[in-house]
């Protein structure tokens, strides 16, 4: 079965395209969800129209993704954790940590976009990617120092 996808979904497609997948899949999951459409004449035409939209909202969205990168390499974060030791942290620092620092310094971007992979347990400075827009990576630095 033929459908169209009206969002973006991971390791299927992007918005906007026409895609094949089996028919529970489309029926089960796809449809009910919202994430695509069916095949059909009106559709396709609808999607042409649509086609100018998304690729404007796709522009705009890249755009604030850049704006927000420059801002986050502009920052440098520093958190003062209790240590055990000269190295050690008696907890650890994780993705929640960070947003919540972020936010702090006006920077309102959601938790899932931090790509740290493992709680930070160390002192030491930590370069941390993020991801901004499906283009657009950003490193923060972030200091993790006893308090």
């Amino acid at each position: 079965m033929e459908v169209i996808l009206v969002k973006d979904i991971e390791k299927i497609g992007k918005a906007g395209v026409v895609i094949k997948v089996k028919d529970g899949f489309a029926h089960n999951f796809l449809f009910p969800k919202g994430l695509a459409i069916g095949v059909t004449q009106g559709n396709l035409k609808k999607l042409e129209e649509d086609k100018k939209k998304i690729v404007q909202e796709l522009e705009k969205k890249k755009i604030e993704a850049q704006a927000i990168k420059e801002r986050l390499e502009g920052l440098s974060l520093t958190i003062a954790s209790l240590a055990q030791n000269e190295t050690d942290l008696y907890g650890s620092i994780g993705v929640q940590d960070i947003a919540d620092l972020l936010k702090d310094e006006g920077v309102a971007i959601e938790k899932n976009l931090i790509q740290l992979t493992d709680p930070i347990k160390t002192l030491g400075v930590y370069e941390i990617p993020v991801k901004l827009h499906s283009e657009i990576f950003a490193k923060l630095k972030v200091w993790v120092v006893k308090k």
